[in-house]
């Protein structure tokens, strides 16, 4: 038996592909509690405390897009540095410490100190998503192509899962501080942003010491920018070559962006409208409780009748709800609609996922999962900014919603041109 074929079980569910899936778990508590939840509503609650609805969402929209802007540019350079060393765990690594150190150091920022809270947002933010470049390239090294789309959409309801049970601790010390010792709401969250960073770097365990990585003997970085650039320039003319990974970069750039959008800003979205923070909070961990089974259903779904049609569903899902949130009025209906989010969210990023790794040559994962990942980052350059624009426009948050459904129209029409068969998948 090859080295390879150890490496890769014929099973879909192994320790390997558990140990892999367990960062969605570790990372998904930043994604799910402090990028959806606690930041968006402690930055207008306690450090912009006092300033208006749309200087916080301005602020918030124009950090994230920030913070995607630097991860954009450096995502195919660390891609290429880590696919010529073999270095992609360590990177992982290092970069997930950085985001986890962040995450916690937020916990000890005062009151209406919000420069510094931006600030360590972004280093922490920046750990993250450039962490997932690494993560999302060691898809091809644990499993085989017919199990990619079980296996992503698993890892995104590892992620849901681990993220709604921290979020569900978090909702108990916001709604009843007293019964773990703490004066209010706001010491609260406080720690909530600590438990985060250190449930981070607990979980990345696993895959430290389970998830192997293949390596190029005898390859060496030598003149690491100068050659991670002059790559670049040969990955995108690589990428060119290949019409289905064009095409459906295309429609996942602005798709995608759309998604992200909603999940970064639901958050300041209901708190603009003013709903009770309490409740929001509630929102999303039920929200992300339903997010676990609903995706890995996605995964199972997917490997019947093909990631595409997943897509298209979600899709669907996400220009209703852009355009019924122009109407919402009340708390419940805010329930309702980020329920249904939840439904459907993590499934179009695992499925995306997927088939991007059904389309793309074998023998470059790194290089190409460093493309897509810029992509993805420019994606989330694209929403935020569309976000901070309605705001210099208009101060009704419901229009900021409806300013994302051409993302998700446009998507979908590209993402019909994408050639996709279980032969292509199963190469």
């Amino acid at each position: 038996m090859s080295t390879e074929s150890q490496r890769k079980s014929t099973r879909a569910l192994n320790r390997t592909t558990l140990a892999w899936a367990f960062y969605d778990w570790a990372n998904s508590a930043f994604a799910l509690s402090v990028m959806a939840v606690l930041f968006p509503l402690f930055l207008g609650s306690y450090w912009s405390a006092g300033d208006s609805g749309s200087q916080v969402t301005a602020r918030l929209a124009w950090i994230t897009a920030g913070a995607n802007l630097v991860v954009a540019i450096l995502a195919p350079i660390l891609g290429t540095i880590a696919d010529a060393g073999g270095y992609r765990k360590r990177f992982l690594i290092t970069l997930a410490v950085i985001g986890a150190v962040m995450t916690a150091s937020l916990g000890l920022v005062g009151e209406g100190e919000w420069p510094r809270a931006l600030a360590l947002y972004l280093l922490a933010s920046i750990g993250f998503y450039s962490s997932t470049v690494f993560y999302d390239s060691l898809l091809v090294d644990v499993t085989e192509p017919r199990h990619y789309d079980f296996v992503s959409t698993f890892g995104f309801s590892m992620g849901y899962l681990g993220g709604a049970m921290l979020l569900a601790l978090h909702v108990w010390m916001l709604r009843s501080p007293a019964t773990f010792g703490l004066e209010s709401a706001a010491e609260a969250t406080r720690y909530a942003f600590i438990s985060v960073g250190v449930w981070w770097a607990l979980f990345l365990a696993p895959l430290v010491l389970w998830v192997p990585e293949r390596r190029r003997a005898g390859k060496r970085v030598r003149g690491v920018i100068g050659t991670a650039y002059r790559q670049l320039k040969a990955t995108i003319l690589h990428v060119r070559r290949y019409r289905n990974v064009v095409v459906f970069l295309s429609a996942y750039w602005l798709y995608v962006g759309g998604v992200f959008t909603v999940i970064s800003m639901a958050a300041n979205f209901g708190q603009r409208l003013g709903f009770d923070q309490k409740d929001l909070v509630l929102a999303f961990m039920i929200t992300n409780f339903v997010g676990f089974p609903a995706t890995w259903l996605y995964g199972v779904a997917a490997n019947r009748y093909g990631p595409k049609h997943g897509l298209y569903f979600a899709l669907a899902v996400y220009i209703a709800v852009s355009g019924l949130a122009g109407f919402m009025t009340n708390v419940r209906e805010f329930f309702v609609l980020a329920i249904v989010v939840g439904c459907v969210q993590g499934g179009v990023q695992g499925l995306s996922r997927s088939l991007y790794a059904s389309l793309i040559p074998e023998e470059a994962p790194g290089e190409f999962f460093g493309f897509y990942n810029m992509v993805t980052k420019a994606a989330h350059v694209l929403g935020p900014l569309i976000v901070a624009l309605t705001t210099t426009v208009t101060d009704e948050p419901r229009y900021v919603l409806l300013a994302l459904l051409p993302l998700f129209v446009l998507g979908a029409i590209l993402l019909s041109l994408v050639s996709w068969s279980r032969v292509t998948a199963s190469r």
